[in-house]
């Protein structure tokens, strides 16, 4: 079982159910989550590549997904310093902010508001996140070109790389990549057929996207989808 609601941090609250199988596919979206795993709390970095998540049958995992440039603002720390990470909360924080947080989440009606509002207040008081890698986060999703983006914002390549890696975690190539696949994804589970996926999303050839599914995703295409009639396949990807 899966759900999510927007949040007033720009992102989404989910939570999520463990089943029998156990395994859930966490998808790589540029975002950066704060996790309630029932016992404690855990920052979980922007991923590269799929990472399959370990819920057993009766755990219920609780979440703030922040969208691509916000996470560092609220976590505290450059995005890259996370990548393909999950790391106790109390790493970043001191144990004490930590501790109270978790314990406000475990006895909280709806254990995602207390995350909301630590999130909020720590983003305030970094002074909010940076207006520039937002527009060039927006731009990327949108399919906008690593040229378009530096050229629009009026960054140099290699200060718009670097303040990538601080703000999403990688380069802005693989941030566009990522979201590229994002949205293809989704336009393959309307039904669309594959090949017109591919053409509409930019792929050179419908070989290209399920190249980049099995990269990214770690299965192909007819699986994520749920029109291989393999168990897993259907329903969006848990998000951490």
């Amino acid at each position: 079982m899966y759900r999510e609601r927007e949040s007033a941090t720009g992102g989404v609250v989910w939570t999520g159910a463990g089943e029998a199988d156990g395994l859930h596919r966490v998808m790589p979206d540029g975002c950066m989550d704060l996790v309630w795993d029932g016992g404690g709390l855990l920052a979980a970095g922007p991923d590269t590549a799929a990472y399959f998540a370990d819920w057993g049958p009766g755990a219920v995992y609780v979440g703030l997904r922040l969208p691509p440039g916000t996470g560092p603002a609220a976590l505290g720390v450059p995005a890259h310093e996370l990548r393909d990470r999950r790391v106790p909360l109390e790493d970043l924080w001191s144990t004490d902010e930590a501790r109270r947080l978790g314990e406000k989440v475990a006895l909280a009606a709806d254990p995602g508001a207390p995350l909301e509002r630590a999130a909020a207040r720590r983003i305030a008081a970094s002074g909010g996140t940076d207006p520039v890698m937002r527009e060039v986060a927006a731009l990327l999703g949108a399919g906008a070109s690593v040229a378009r983006a530096a050229e629009t914002t009026g960054l140099s390549p290699r200060h718009l790389h670097r303040r990538s890696l601080a703000a999403f975690g990688y380069g802005p190539r693989t941030l566009g990549r990522i979201l590229r696949f994002e949205r293809a994804l989704a336009a393959a589970r309307t039904g669309t057929p594959f090949a017109e996926v591919a053409a509409a999303a930019g792929y050179a050839d419908q070989a290209h996207l399920a190249r980049e599914a099995r990269e990214l995703a770690g299965d192909p295409l007819s699986v994520l989808t749920g029109r291989a009639g393999r168990a897993g396949g259907a329903g969006r990807p848990v998000s951490r």
